[in-house]
């Protein structure tokens, strides 16, 4: 709790220690276990990542975060560092399994193990204090024939939600048809997807056909691929066929969902004729109705947001402990009732994080 605020972490993150993999990952699998150095036989598993970023990187997070650091960023420097910052639960997303479920060269078979591996490595770390660590699972886009199994394991742990890459797989954007039993089985069960993007990775990604600085591949595509996936549930009907789905844009800020609906509704405005089969009212209507984001407290528009957008769907989240965390980041969150109403401050920081997660019915 902060400035009388209870806070969800919305997007809290794990540095998974590179021997985890060995261990957890099944005995058919652990030639592909990955080097202390992250690489698989030899192979890097991200691109374009320089030599002065990860030094860069490493001091910044050392800096901000030297207890956690030192203690190999495990559950109990995880619970602390929440603690000292005034978060009461944190909802934990991964570092390096993103990257391991986004080669798009790999086995879908490998793929799918890496994410049972991970799933069951985090079901062990929020275990230490559950109360305070929450799990979200992951689910491998390569083998679409298995996603509904391994959701079934994660609903098993009692986790609601489910993390997604926005980039394509194998050729597949997220409106596939491939992944339609698993849309429906989401839906199901109430278990909300948290999409969520990662610089330097080995699939499709906006701006690294072009870019090779991580100022430039980050800046683009965290915003672009979001609005890129959220284009895609819409165009392909996902989120017309199931309308319950919870659907949250994670770590890319709000302000590109207020130009990208005004965009998308001026399109469907005049070519609404063309997609009527899977679109069935304006863009921001379906957003409205079932997609939430994840806000920066230092975006200068967030009364525009609420205004467009509802506040209703804005949730905070810290990226704590990567490198673009900022250590005042919350602080910063919890003192936004200086522009906004202390009720809506309150939705941004704990109820809407509560009912995308599970925590608790909607009011």
């Amino acid at each position: 709790m902060l400035n009388g605020y209870k806070i969800i972490d919305a997007d809290s993150h794990v540095y998974e220690p590179p021997s985890m993999w060995e261990k957890y990952l099944e005995h058919e699998f652990k030639e592909y276990a990955p080097a202390p150095d992250m690489t698989i036989k030899g192979e890097k598993i991200t691109e374009k990542v320089s030599e002065l970023v990860l030094k860069e990187g490493q001091k910044q997070i050392l800096k901000s975060h030297p207890i956690s650091a030192l203690s190999g960023f495990d559950p109990p420097s995880h619970v602390q560092a929440m603690k000292k910052m005034g978060i009461d639960i944190c909802f934990i997303y991964p570092t390096y399994a993103s990257w391991l479920l986004a080669i798009d060269s790999m086995s879908p078979d490998v793929a799918g193990a890496f994410a049972r591996a991970y799933n069951n490595w985090l079901r062990d770390f929020c275990s230490y204090q559950p109360e305070i660590l929450k799990g979200v699972g992951a689910i491998s886009l390569h083998q679409p024939e298995a996603m509904v199994s391994e959701l079934l394991r994660i609903a098993e742990f009692g986790w609601k939600t489910v993390y997604l890459r926005p980039n394509p797989v194998k050729g597949r954007m997220l409106s596939d048809p491939a992944y339609e039993d698993f849309w429906a089985k989401c839906e199901e069960l109430g278990i909300g997807i948290g999409i969520h993007e990662g610089s330097h990775s080995l699939l499709p990604t906006t701006g690294a056909d072009r870019f090779n600085s991580r100022f430039a591949l980050h800046s683009c595509s965290h915003p672009m691929e979001q609005m890129m996936a959220l284009l895609a549930l819409i165009e392909g009907g996902v989120l017309e066929r199931y309308p319950n789905l919870k659907i949250a844009f994670l770590e890319s800020g709000c302000g590109w969902a207020i130009y990208w609906l005004w965009r998308l509704d001026e399109e469907y405005d005049s070519l609404y004729w063309e997609v009527k089969d899977t679109v069935k009212m304006k863009p921001s209507e379906y957003f409205r109705r079932q997609c939430f984001i994840e806000i920066d407290s230092s975006e200068p528009y967030l009364d525009k947001a609420i205004e467009l957008i509802g506040k209703d769907r804005l949730f905070f989240g810290s990226d704590y402990p990567h490198m673009d965390h900022k250590p005042n980041v919350v602080t910063q969150a919890a003192n936004l009732d200086q522009q906004l109403s202390p009720s809506i401050v309150k939705k941004i920081l704990w109820d809407n994080s509560a009912y995308y997660y599970g925590l608790e019915c909607k009011a």
